[in-house]
């Protein structure tokens, strides 16, 4: 059947550059972990973190990301590497194409649970700080699969249809890599507005996060015809979808009951998103410091406001006056 457009696979699957060969795929891989740094290290600063300390913990948690990541489309898809004809050898071609979200984010979440143990750090506070620069990677990340001609769904004639040659299949399918991208662009830019919106701490960015982009996944993991594992009729990542989707809503619901508001405190020794050093107006109750939220705004403490009306704050005949022993305590935020 003619169809009216389509879009081209690339010719290669290598990006040069200059002299340099560098596979399309871990170009992908390696351009949304820079975007997911430098993001969530403006929003970790923006909710009262230091600088830098994102960029740190990620030195764990890539790392860490990475091999789970491999290691749960390895164990997911085993039959592609294990038993006759199979070269077990292949298991470690990364660069070849085959990593489970799954695996990246459990992977991570041990690495950057080890790096935030490390400097006091909560970990629900951080992931919420990096959530939608994680989703903004996935959606970069998924144009390696277009370079690799991988993880295409079902034939189709619509105008967005990709062009397949890949020795295995040679037609037009839907092109489920760039479905899931401009997903994970939504996913990210809605918790963006929710974080802004309803001041969301705990953890519950990242729940919002992931329980967003398991419910696009579903739907792109349904298209796609790739060989996988089935149980009951849907594909094991459909199962994992809804798993993931369910826990995720009971954090988001369960997390707000328990502990409504955000962190007033994400990083010990860290100043206040005014200049000021947070730390120590926590320190010294009387003192005018400020805490700071997520957006950087200030919450003056009583040591700031004026007394109240009629308090006497003159002494008389060497007894102190009313008000002077509660002047200067700070107030929780």
């Amino acid at each position: 059947m003619e169809i009216l457009a389509s879009i081209p696979s690339p010719g290669t699957s290598e990006v040069h550059l200059g002299p340099l060969p560098l596979r399309g795929y871990a170009l992908c891989i390696i351009i949304g972990v820079f975007v997911a740094i430098w993001l969530g290290g403006k929003r970790w600063v923006a909710r009262g973190g230091q600088p830098g300390t994102v960029a740190d913990i990620a030195v764990w948690a890539v790392p860490f990301g990475l091999i789970g990541a491999r290691l749960y489309h390895v164990i997911t898809d085993y039959q592609l590497y294990f038993g006759d004809g199979r070269d077990p050898v292949n298991a470690f071609k990364i660069w070849d194409g085959g990593i489970g979200i799954w695996g990246a984010i459990a992977g991570g979440a041990v690495g950057a649970w080890i790096a935030c143990r490390r400097r006091g750090i909560p970990l629900p506070a951080f992931a919420d700080a990096v959530a939608p620069g994680i989703a903004f990677a996935q959606a970069i990340g998924r144009w390696g699969n277009w370079f690799n001609q991988e993880l295409y769904g079902k034939p189709t004639d619509l105008p967005w249809a990709l062009e397949i040659d890949n020795g295995i299949d040679s037609g037009t399918f839907h092109p489920t890599f760039l479905y899931e991208s401009l997903w994970c662009v939504g996913v990210g830019v809605l918790v963006i507005w929710a974080d802004r919106r309803f001041k969301l701490g705990h953890g519950r960015a990242f729940a919002l996060y992931v329980a967003a982009y398991t419910a696009g996944r579903f739907w792109t993991e349904y298209l796609r015809i790739d060989e996988a594992h089935e149980v009951l009729g849907l594909r094991l990542n459909n199962w994992t979808s809804i798993v993931v989707f369910l826990a995720a809503v009971a954090y988001l619901v369960i997390s707000a009951k328990r502990r409504p508001g955000r962190e007033e405190v994400v990083e010990p020794g860290a100043t206040d998103g005014s200049g000021g050093a947070g730390e120590a107006a926590a320190e010294k109750p009387g003192g005018a410091g400020a805490d700071a939220d997520a957006d950087g705004e200030r919450t003056a403490t009583e040591g700031d406001k004026e007394p109240a009306k009629g308090a006497d704050l003159t002494k008389k005949d060497g007894e102190p006056g009313e008000g002077t022993d509660k002047a200067g305590a700070a107030s929780a935020s």
